[in-house]
């Protein structure tokens, strides 16, 4: 049986199926997303600082913060695992660190970014960027650290947002150039832009498109961002900004009402909540020993 990380490397590799990952933060909604069949899942960076720490992606997670949770989500589904790494959380020795333990933990994919501590999420402004050269040493390191060469680095460059489209696409060269096995253009402005990319890459490399609803770039359908060369769509912010709303909502009218049940959610069963967390494989195991 192929592991997880060599389903998904084969899948890039070997065919031409999208991949639709949908941005899990914590165990509840790993596993939801597990159940329904994605050929993977993304562990959001913000999404998990937030569910974790309740703050935001703002470099304030540490490597031990992200890797236990990796090692969570992973452990707790079949779906392949793509794990936000930030900046490999130092420099090269670092990176090496983070790409072994990230992988120990069972993640399939791997990403890291060329900002500069402390990062930020890349849809909002202020990012500092480290020297292009030194994003290729890590992603040089990243490679020869794995293990396996179905763990999967992706290369994200935050350029555009910080120093503008000409330097993001000087450095995504570069990091394809490196040997990455997936590129993350992060940010880009507008539709024609991403068919600039797709032009420019698609041929060479899988590129990542991060569908951030109500982020800067263009939320699309897989099938129209397929047509621009991409072959992979993260939806990081959809999970938890569903919940965010229902919670509003129900908590809401929890405090008017006194009902939770007014607020216009349809809420999870007990049972079946209790279905997904496995609390039936508790109750077999207990019969079996008891």
């Amino acid at each position: 049986m192929q592991s997880k990380s060599a389903t998904l490397a084969s899948k890039l590799r070997n065919t031409d199926e999208f991949i639709v990952a949908p941005g899990v933060y914590d165990m509840i909604s790993a596993k939801m997303a597990d159940r329904v069949g994605f050929h993977a899942l993304y562990m959001t960076g913000s999404g998990t600082v937030a569910s974790h720490l309740g703050l935001p992606d703002a470099g304030i997670a540490t490597y031990t913060d992200m890797v236990s949770r990796a090692g969570r989500v992973a452990g707790g589904t079949q779906t392949p695992l793509i794990a936000d790494a930030d900046t490999g959380y130092g420099g090269p020795v670092n990176v090496r660190e983070t790409v072994r333990g990230y992988e120990m933990a069972g993640v399939s994919a791997i990403q890291i970014e060329d900002q500069d501590f402390p990062k930020k999420c890349g849809h909002l402004s202020g990012h500092k960027l480290i020297p292009a050269e030194d994003m290729v040493t890590k992603i040089k390191v990243a490679l020869d650290s794995r293990l396996s060469d179905d763990t999967l680095i992706i290369a994200r460059t935050d350029a555009r947002k910080a120093l503008g489209r000409d330097e993001a696409m000087l450095r995504s060269e570069l990091y394809v150039k490196a040997g990455a096995d997936v590129l993350f253009y992060e940010a880009p402005s507008n539709v024609d832009e991403m068919r600039e990319i797709g032009s420019r890459f698609g041929r060479d490399i899988p590129l990542l498109s991060n569908m951030v609803n109500g982020g800067v770039t263009p939320v699309m359908k897989p099938e129209e961002l397929a047509d621009l060369g991409y072959r992979i769509a993260i939806f990081p912010s959809a999970g938890f900004l569903a919940t965010c709303n229902a919670l509003n909502a129900v908590y809401g009218s929890l405090k008017q009402d006194g009902d939770a049940e007014t607020g216009g959610v349809d809420l999870f069963s007990f049972g079946e909540f209790n279905d997904l967390m496995g609390f039936n494989d508790i109750v077999e195991f207990e019969e079996r020993y008891n």
